[in-house]
């Protein structure tokens, strides 16, 4: 600082050289008395401290930080207290239901098993009727009397066979329930006129539902025969095409 006030002074006195030089010496006195020489004074003492200022705005939000490794898994906690007690269980009426229920799912079970296997699609199906011995199944596909019989035989069964009342009016009931008016069931006089037998071959005994004027072979061509939703039975052709209801032994199934 003291070499550049040095400097700064001796600038000045050549600059005041240079004038008195050129210039009158009155006129050069008027104009060295109007000259003012600011130099600048020594560093004062440091002021006081001033007050803090308001915050700044937020920085930039840095980049995250690389993922901890996981640590070390703590130990074990005290156990817990007892729970309260259970309420005392009826085992045998428990047993019981289960029991019960576990017949139901395996019937449901075999029945469907049953279904899957009988038909190509369970749109085909309209339930299932069975009695102790036997299973009906009503299959919603128009087929010929022969391909129908075709069709029972091949998931080993019959075209369904009402022997007696009892199997009649369950296969009526089961006709009414699917919304039909007929269908084929296992009877005609194909090997002899007017010798009906089952389609099992077993001949027709005392019982039949033959409907009033009926059988009549109208046309010398009606050796098949139908159910209707009353439970009556006709002769029909056998190349006309309607639904059919399949019977099953089942012990065989």
């Amino acid at each position: 600082m003291k070499r550049d006030l040095v400097f700064l002074g001796t600038l000045i006195s050549l600059v005041f050289l240079s004038l008195l030089r050129s210039g009158s010496p009155q006129h050069l006195a008027e104009e060295a008395c109007s000259v003012q020489i600011l130099v600048p004074g020594l560093k004062g003492d440091a002021g006081e401290k001033g007050e803090k200022g308001s915050p700044g705005r937020p920085g930039r939000v840095g980049p995250s930080g690389e993922k901890g490794e996981k640590g070390e898994m703590g130990d074990v906690g005290p156990p817990g207290p007892n729970g309260e007690p259970g309420i005392p269980c009826e085992c045998s009426q428990l047993r019981k239901a289960i029991g019960e229920m576990d017949n139901q799912v395996a019937q449901l079970t075999a029945e469907l098993k049953f279904i899957k296997n009988a038909l190509p699609s369970p749109a085909a199906v309209a339930g299932v009727r069975e009695t102790d011995n036997k299973i009906y199944l009503l299959v919603k596909e128009e087929k010929r009397y022969i391909d129908a019989q075709l069709y029972c035989h091949g998931r080993g069964g019959n075209l369904g066979m009402p022997k007696d009342e009892a199997a009649n009016g369950l296969l009526a009931s089961y006709i009414n329930q699917a919304g039909l008016t007929r269908v084929f069931i296992g009877i005609n006089d194909l090997e002899r006129e007017g010798t009906f037998v089952y389609s099992d071959r077993s001949p027709m005994q005392t019982f039949n539902k033959w409907r009033n004027g009926e059988p009549n072979n109208a046309y010398d061509e009606e050796d098949c025969v139908e159910m209707v939703a009353s439970g009556g039975w006709n002769d029909v052709a056998c190349h006309i095409t309607m639904y059919f209801i399949c019977e099953f032994d089942k012990e065989n199934v």
